[in-house]
């Protein structure tokens, strides 16, 4: 059995493949991907008040009931998104909504069609997500969007900071298993780019299903 250490040596090793580290520039819109997580709202409220922006765009509906990623309130991801940048000073009519989509390949379609029927036509964006999920969304963007610019930011979380009293250390891990796990299959159903995974990346993989991380595994 592992030690706690052990497993947080390994879940480390993927918490730094995941996070991509890129460079956060000024963009066209920003395009926050919801979650079950505020802060990423808190965040993108904050790269908007700081100037990188001119436009939020929250997308997110009601999914992923009975599993790791289930919010905690009863209306769409979007729409709590929106009401929590307004709070934080966001004029109303500088967010756009998208509550309709329950992954994250909806995120980017759905919102590429909100965008279109509005005769929106951002350059550039800057993707706000989890920082254990920004490959994951890196490889979606690229297959389904591809003709559009972006960088991909998160609130600056460490892998010990990131858990709360709403998202855990162990769920973290179940997620992030999961989402590699996305990243090996997802090409073959042409749901994303394909990426190379590290020898030492795959082996923390395997050595954390082995210590029963599966909870975020593909469902057959």
């Amino acid at each position: 059995m592992l030690t706690e250490k052990e497993i947080d040596v390994l879940a480390k090793k993927l918490w730094d493949y995941h996070f991509l580290n890129q460079p956060l520039h000024k963009a066209d819109a920003i395009f926050c991907l919801s979650s079950n997580d505020l802060r990423l709202a808190e965040w993108s409220a904050k790269l908007f008040l700081d100037g990188y922006a001119p436009l939020i765009i929250f997308s997110g509906g009601i999914s992923h009931i009975g599993d790791l990623l289930e919010a905690k309130w009863k209306c769409t991801d979007a729409e709590i998104f929106g009401e929590t940048a307004v709070k934080l000073g966001v004029p109303r009519d500088k967010i756009l909504l998208e509550p309709e989509a329950t992954n994250t390949g909806e995120n980017i379609l759905f919102t590429k069609k909100l965008l279109e029927e509005k005769g929106i036509h951002p350059g550039d964006f800057i993707l706000v997500q989890k920082p254990h999920m920004q490959r994951r969304v890196y490889a979606t963007f690229k297959k389904l969007w591809p003709e559009k610019d972006f960088v991909i930011s998160s609130p600056s979380f460490s892998f010990k900071k990131f858990p709360n009293k709403d998202i855990s250390k162990e769920d973290t891990i179940h997620l992030m298993v999961g989402d590699l796990e996305r990243i090996k299959e997802y090409p073959k159903k042409g749901f994303a780019i394909e990426q190379e995974i590290p020898k030492d990346v795959w082996g923390a993989y395997e050595a954390l299903i082995k210590a029963g991380y599966t909870k975020h595994l593909i469902k057959s």
